[in-house]
């Protein structure tokens, strides 16, 4: 039986593992790489495996970092099922279609104004890849067993990180394998807590923060704190948000602030069809959150939702005071793109980030004080203050990963054989290596790119 880390491995982005037991081939997510050039530019080289030969496809949730590949999979004649959870599932009917409309949308946009390198400029793939991709879903609920190849089972346990997220658990020959996927936090302003760990064999973990802690108290306190002052001074806040997940949060606490008088009401805007789609699955998805039917309603009533590009172009002749929510999460596209090249040299404006930047983004730029970034091929200097809320983080910590962790002892486990680290950063993914040898005595190895392990 073997493991070969074809992504996710030295980074957070592009997830892909693939597990080979007997004639089974199984990979479990299929993420776009994302961030620095080098990164990215393997979504364009061949596929990693023989798609032809894979069993199947297990996500662990949508967002585009693990799923975001599929229907280029599907495209490269990938014909076998994609198991997710009910919730995985129709998240990925709003992202993947979005995901190749952006694809289609930015190569014509290369191609008009003659900016890309290609000619002409392809998409990855186009929305019709993404449709064909959606027809070989199979959900199934959490904790109900699969078989997802000949003499392995499966089940999801709930991981608290977006609706739908869920690690997996095979069974493969009598021994447990489990792939935590992004693991939640255990209180969190709208998620419930990742389900704890039953004993195991091998432990794929991740490691996004694998090497600090996030800020404590309340986050709605630190939201009011930052976003009042630019408000008051008439500014637009700009959030570039991931459409699932953090996009909701952020709703949710400024309603919150609003009804509560903590920020002045001013017009909130949730630029982003993708979000909007994601936002109403949230109250459809009842029982993987923490919201009333009320608080889900008033979270939808909190913001004027622009569909159009029009009405996205619109909102850029107002004046503020505004918030305006929009993707990408770490301004590598979408609509916060043009948002940032309109407004950004202003000021009096801000720029909220509330996620983690990877590597080679314009958010990690931005936040580490880069005084202009290039848009479409143009040089836009960035004047616009820089905010960083770290407490709404989706992710577990390093205190609350090794907490998690724990809980496998705690329900009679004395521990894995093997783990490994992945989905993180060089330096957070060997930090989590240490604090886990430290804390339980465990040996834990951090995946290398393309590293091919053998399970005893």
């Amino acid at each position: 039986m073997f493991l070969t880390f074809l992504g996710g491995a030295g980074t957070m982005t592009g997830s892909k593992t693939l597990l080979e037991a007997g004639d089974a081939r199984i990979l479990i997510d299929c993420g776009l790489f994302q961030g620095l050039k080098q990164l990215r530019l393997q979504n364009r080289a061949t596929p990693p495996v023989d798609v032809r030969s894979l069993s199947a496809v297990i996500l662990t949730h949508a967002h585009i970092d693990h799923s975001g590949y599929l229907p280029a999979l599907v495209k490269a004649g990938f014909r076998g099922d994609i198991w997710c959870t009910d919730g995985t599932a129709d998240l990925c009917r709003v992202i993947l279609p979005d995901a190749g409309h952006l694809q289609e949308e930015d190569a014509h946009y290369a191609n008009k104004r003659g900016f890309s390198r290609h000619h002409p400029a392809q998409p990855l793939f186009t929305r019709d890849d993404a449709d064909r991709c959606l027809e070989r879903l199979s959900p199934v609920r959490y904790s109900a067993e699969f078989a997802p190849a000949m003499g392995i089972t499966a089940r999801f346990r709930r991981a608290g990180h977006i609706v739908g997220a869920a690690r997996v658990e095979l069974t493969v020959g009598g021994r447990q394998i489990v792939f935590s996927g992004d693991v939640g936090r255990p209180v969190d302003p709208l998620l419930l807590p990742p389900d704890p760990l039953d004993p195991a064999d091998v432990i794929l973990v991740e490691s996004t923060y694998g090497d600090r802690r996030h800020e404590p108290g309340d986050p709605a306190d630190a939201l009011a704190t930052m976003l009042r002052p630019v408000l008051e001074r008439g500014g637009v806040v700009m959030v570039p948000a991931f459409a699932v997940g953090r996009a909701q949060t952020i709703l949710h606490l400024v309603t919150r602030l609003k009804a509560e008088g903590r920020l002045p009401d001013v017009p909130v805007y949730l630029d982003s069809p993708m979000a909007i789609d994601a936002t109403e699955i949230y109250r459809r998805h009842v029982d993987d959150h923490r919201l009333s039917p009320q608080e889900c309603a008033a979270m939808c009533r909190a913001a004027t939702f622009t569909r159009t590009p029009d009405e996205s172009k619109a909102m850029n002749r107002q004046e503020g005071p505004m918030i305006i929510i929009a993707g990408s999460g770490m301004a590598t596209g979408g609509r916060i793109v043009h948002h940032l090249a309109q407004r950004g040299p202003d000021p009096k404006n801000a720029l909220l980030f509330a996620g983690f930047q990877a590597a080679g983004t314009r958010g990690q730029a931005l936040l580490n004080g880069a005084e202009g970034v290039k848009i479409h091929g143009q040089w836009v200097p960035i004047r616009a203050e820089r905010l960083r809320l770290d407490s709404i983080s989706a992710h577990a910590d390093a205190g609350e990963l090794l907490d998690w962790l724990a809980t496998m002892v705690a329900n009679g486990g004395s521990g894995p054989s093997r783990v490994y680290i992945n989905h993180g950063e060089p330096a957070a993914s060997d930090a989590l290596r240490v604090r886990i040898r430290d804390r339980f005595g465990w040996e834990a190895e951090v995946a290398r790119p393309d590293q091919r392990v053998e399970l005893p």
